[in-house]
Formats: C-alpha cells, structure tokens, sequence
C-alpha cells in the first residue's frame, strides 16, 4: 500500500511538499534557495499553457460546436461567474464579522510599513475596468502567445476556430493537423508534470524558510478564518451546485486530487490549467466548453481571491479600529465585484486587488496592507486550491446547460453514490425484463 502510494503523483507532491516545510523550518537560508525549483516548474507549464488553449479551443469549435453553441456558453459562463462569485464574497464578509479576527489588534497605521506596500499599489494603476477590456485584445496575435496571456490566447483562439468552422471541409487538414499538435502538447505536459514534487519541494521550502512558521502563530486566526471560510463555500455552495448537477462534490474532488497537491505546493492555480482541461473532457464535457470556459474561469471566476478579498479588506478594518458598518460594507460588496476581476492575470493578482480595494474605499487604510504580506503565501495556497474547485465544478455546469455533456460518463466517473445506486438498479431492472 505505501508503496503503491509513492508511485502516485500526488503521494511524490505531498511528501515532497512535507519535505520542503522541514527543510524552510530547520534550515531557513537552504530554505530560501530552493525558490528556482519552485519557479521553473511554474515557468515549465505556463509555456505549455498557451499551445494547449489554442489546440483545445480550435479543435473544440471546428470540431463540433458552432458560434451559437460556443457564444451561448460564453454567456452562461459569465452570468454563472458573476453569481457564485457574489456569493463567495458574501460569504466571506459573513464570516469575517462573526470570527472578527483582526478584533484587539489595536494596530498604529502610522507604525506600519507603506514602503511594503508601495509595488502593489503601482501595479494596480490603471486597472479600470476598460483597461482590462482592451488589455484583451492583443498587438499581434504573435503577442499574444509570446506574452502567455490567458485571455488573449482565448480570444485568438476563438477567432481561428470560427475562420476554420466557416471554410468547412477546405480546411479538414488543419483541423485533423490541430488535433494531432494537441495530442504532442499533452504529451509534453504530462513530463512537465513529472517535476511537479520537485516544484512543490521548492515553492514550500521558499515560503516556509523566507517567511517562518512564526509568521503563522502570530496571524493565526485570521488564516483560520479564511481556510474555514474556503472549506465552507467548498461544501456548503459548491456541493449543492455539484448535486444539482448530478454529480459529487467530494468525488470531484477525489478525481483531481493530484492536481490540488501540485496547487497547494506552488501556491498557482495555473499550474495545473492544461491537465485540469483533459480530466474535464474525461468526465464528458465537450472539448470546446472546456477549451472556453476554464481559461475564462481563470480571470472571471476566482472563488477563493473573492473570499481572500472580502476577509483580509474586513481584517484590516478591524485590526486598524476603521469603522465598517453595514452601509460601507455593502458598498464594498459592490466594490469587490469589480476590483476582484480587474487585476486578473496579473502577477500578484490578489494583492494588487487588494490595495486598488482599499484605495477606492478612501476610508480602509492602504497601509494595512502590510499585516497581510507576511502571511499571504500561506492564504494563497486555499486561495488557488478553492479556484481550482470552482472552475472544474463551473465547466461541468456550463456543459450540462449548454447541452455540451456525456451525462452517462459523468455518472459513471463522478454521480453521486445514490445516483450510482439507481442506476445500477435500473440496468438490473432492464436485465431481469429481458
């Protein structure tokens, strides 16, 4: 049995991930210098990244799916997007307010270190909500793969797939071209994904041996409160969504479970974005729902920063002694909508949200900032990991709505035990009429 455990994937990125938190802890500066491992794994797979939207979204609307079908799911995406995350920021502001961790800090603003600060603040200029609307369309398409932006690879991708759908069987040989490439790219990341222990090893030891265990016991309880406040909208939203669905929220789960380890140790959701693609399409969603709808979830559909955003905004109100009442607080909700979306795709996201938040607030102090920046690492691990989640259950969801899922597969790999149950019933009822 340990044995068998070891040869898995994710039994390597757990004990990995172990490994790397004694190695931060014992010897800090060792520590530190396993950072590159970390990195270059992340760096392996976002170059793989593109290729595989581009060949999957392609593949997937040239294939089967015309412009009606993809565009409908582009809507239904959106509108789903906007209504979980609206709840996850809810949620998030509701537990905030009755755990209250930032109650009894008493901290100074002015002891606090705005220059830590400084680089997020920058960095969130001119995030507008039309900024980021143009920042979709690329220079050239060649940009756009260059610079591996999720968003304009998609749109790249889109365009080819419906000039390729339009030209019909004049262009079957680019289409049957595109499939075979897509078969060379999964290949490659599947040996991307041999390395993952040894990035997960770095990425913890990196943020164990800069930061310190101490970073945890002095914020504890509001890392607490937010990982309670993941596991809730884990169960407590999406399970419901996953039943209604016809699926299990925990048998999901179990299914990916070697890519949570892997998102949990490199603290990037994106680092597993291409193999997140191929299990979705193994449980029956259309390829080109899946090619659309999960690089979108990565910008519109951030479950677990949304609840980040609504926790640490309240925290700092708190630990600051910043009245929020209820009118400021919904006002803020409205606020998040927004904020928690423009600064996507950007390096250090969550933070530049953050700070662009606080700033538009004009009443939450930016400087508080600084409480988070030592833990944040730590929360980021539950953020990518709850993002993660919501993508893979959103993409079924949107498949199931679009009319675009294998719906006996998807009882088959993920239905829920009492779904399995009547199923097996029936196929017993069908066996004894026969």
């Amino acid at each position: 049995m340990a044995l068998r455990f070891l040869r898995t994937l994710y039994g390597q990125v757990l004990i990995a991930t172990a490994i790397g938190v004694l190695v931060g802890h014992f010897w800090p500066t060792a520590g530190t210098a396993m950072k590159p491992f970390g990195d270059g794994f992340v760096k392996l797979v976002r170059m793989i990244v593109a290729p595989v939207i581009f060949c999957t979204v392609v593949a997937g609307i040239a294939g089967a799916a015309g412009a009606k079908t993809v565009g409908k799911a582009g809507v239904l995406a959106l509108v789903y997007f906007e209504i979980v995350t609206t709840i996850a920021l809810v949620l998030g502001l509701v537990v905030v307010n009755v755990v209250r961790p930032g109650a009894g800090m008493n901290v100074d603003v002015a002891t606090l270190d705005a220059g830590a600060v400084a680089p997020y603040v920058a960095a969130g200029k001119g995030q507008s909500a039309i900024a980021f609307g143009l920042d979709i369309i690329p220079t050239s398409i060649v940009d756009a793969f260059a610079r591996g932006d999720v968003l304009q690879v998609l749109l790249v991708s889109v365009l080819f797939g419906f000039a390729i759908k339009s030209l019909g069987g004049a262009a079957s040989a680019l289409v049957e071209f595109i499939d075979r490439l897509s078969s060379v790219f999964f290949t490659i990341v599947g040996f991307v994904m041999k390395t993952a222990p040894i990035g997960a090893f770095g990425a913890m030891a990196f943020t164990i041996g800069n930061f310190g265990v101490g970073t945890l016991a002095q914020l504890g309880t509001v890392i607490a409160c937010f990982y309670a406040a993941c596991l809730l909208f884990t169960f407590a939203v999406l399970g419901p969504i996953a039943w209604w669905h016809g699926f299990g929220i925990w048998r999901f789960i179990t299914l990916i479970r070697e890519e949570i380890f892997i998102v949990f140790g490199t603290s990037s959701s994106e680092s597993v974005l291409p193999r997140i693609m191929e299990k979705l399409e193994d449980v029956g969603v259309r390829r080109s729902i899946v090619g659309v709808v999960v690089p979108a979830g990565y910008s519109f559909n951030l479950d677990g920063t949304a609840v980040y955003l609504a926790i640490a905004t309240v925290f700092i109100a708190q630990a600051t002694n910043t009245p929020l009442g209820l009118s400021r607080q919904l006002m803020l909700l409205a606020l998040l909508l927004i904020t928690s979306k423009g600064a996507a795709g950007v390096a250090g996201a969550a933070l530049i949200a953050l700070t662009g938040t606080l700033s538009a607030t004009g009443h939450v102090p930016v400087a508080g900032v600084a409480l988070i920046l030592g833990i944040h690492r730590f929360m980021g691990e539950a953020m990518a990991v709850t993002n993660l989640i919501g993508n893979g259950v959103a993409t079924i969801v949107i498949g199931k709505w679009c009319g675009q899922l294998d719906e006996a597969r998807l009882t088959q790999r993920l239905g829920a035990p009492e779904a399995r149950a009547d199923d097996a019933a029936a196929v017993d009822w069908v066996y004894r009429i026969r």
